[in-house]
């Protein structure tokens, strides 16, 4: 790619921090260090002409987590750890918030609501009689009891009569967070260039050498914030998870208003503009959707299509209007990665499908751990 002297110039000269990947993270990443550092020459780079990964393709829940899914990372984590994650989710929230303004996000404060299949008597079982216990738990987050039993007032199919309803969970317009955080951090000066694929990085005495699959250019700081990606550039303990999502056409008189959850998070829906949003089945081939690849397999297509007709929409008829997929970023633990991997490359990976709830207070975080290299 050939560059004037007036490109380079303005737009690869003299960069103090080179962010890869225009997500949640990354955005939030940049508009921090220019808080910071008014004067720093920030820059974002992505790979796509929209930022790809999970942060345009998700569902738009607020994302505090289940309780089948808090009771599912007490298996593997310590209840510090889990209290620790739940407290990152809510205060990333908050960030977001106070940055953009609810209005912006498209917060609708609908409650999220887990329901439990009717095979599913152990789970069902599990988690009512833990409800006090993860109350208890994470009352102090919320300064309220979150889980309460609720009726199935949308009539869904197949399902125990009760809900578990985390009265805080919320939804939020994706689209609408990432532009706005886009408007954001070119107000404050950051540039974002897009379609352009970092390939490798190579650190040197004074500056860290980037290669895209377009050009070249030097730079003294780089933050890796791809998330779902970050195994292309980095040995962390961090792998792809695909997830796919369908939505229908208008629904006329649609009545269920809210986010859902079944299948311990697997399987999760909301409402949107009279629409059925709906996304997940990856648990049904882990191994084929650990994968880096946009798209979407025929037998998660045909589930999800099935799960629509039989449980949440029994006797109304509906068409799929879109499909897609993203890519989220998980691992063995489901702690977010933030560290430094050398003097002059940091990353902030590993959100584990909590992105939209943890990536404004993860791109804070990344940023702080760099200002010290100014």
């Amino acid at each position: 790619m050939e560059l004037s002297y007036w490109e380079y110039k303005t737009w690869l000269s003299n960069i103090d921090y080179t962010i890869v990947g225009s997500g949640i993270v990354g955005l939030n990443c940049a508009i921090h260090l220019k808080e910071l550092f008014p004067k720093a020459k920030v820059v974002v780079l992505e790979a796509g002409i929209l930022p790809q990964g999970a942060s345009t393709k998700n569902a738009g829940f607020a994302c505090f987590g289940s309780i089948s899914e808090v009771l599912s990372d007490l298996e593997t984590h310590s209840e510090e750890e889990v209290y620790e994650l739940v407290d990152q989710r809510w205060k990333g929230i908050q960030f977001l918030r106070q940055l953009l303004g609810d209005e912006a996000i498209g917060l609708q404060k609908l409650g999220g609501h887990e329901l439990f299949l009717e095979k599913d008597h152990r789970l069902y079982d599990n988690c009512l009689g833990q409800l006090e216990r993860i109350n208890a738990l994470l009352h102090p987050i919320f300064g309220a009891r979150p889980f309460v039993k609720s009726n199935n007032k949308f009539q869904f199919n197949g399902i125990h009569p009760q809900y578990i309803t985390h009265q805080f969970e919320g939804q939020l317009d994706t689209g609408q967070i990432m532009a706005s955080l886009l408007k954001l951090a070119h107000k404050k000066g950051v540039m974002v260039l897009n379609n352009l694929k970092v390939e490798s990085f190579q650190e040197n005495p004074e500056k860290v050498l980037i290669k895209t699959n377009r050009l070249e250019f030097e730079t003294a700081r780089v933050l890796v914030a791809t998330n779902g990606f970050a195994s292309q550039l980095l040995d962390e303990e961090v792998r792809p998870a695909r997830a796919q999502v369908v939505i229908t056409a208008p629904i006329d008189n649609l009545h269920i208003k809210g986010t859902f959850h079944f299948n311990e998070g697997y399987y999760y829906f909301r409402n949107i503009d009279d629409r059925i949003l709906f996304g997940g089945g990856r648990n049904l081939d882990f191994k084929a959707e650990e994968t880096t690849t946009f798209g979407q397999s025929k037998r998660i297509q045909k589930e999800l299509e099935r799960l629509l007709r039989e449980i949440i929409l029994p006797n109304t008829a509906f068409e799929i209007d879109r499909r897609w997929s993203g890519i989220m970023g998980v691992g063995n633990q489901k702690t977010p990665i933030v560290k430094p991997i050398s003097d002059k490359i940091y990353c902030g990976i590993r959100l584990g499908g909590m992105g939209v709830a943890l990536g404004t207070a993860i791109g804070r975080e990344l940023a702080e751990l760099a200002k010290a290299s100014f």
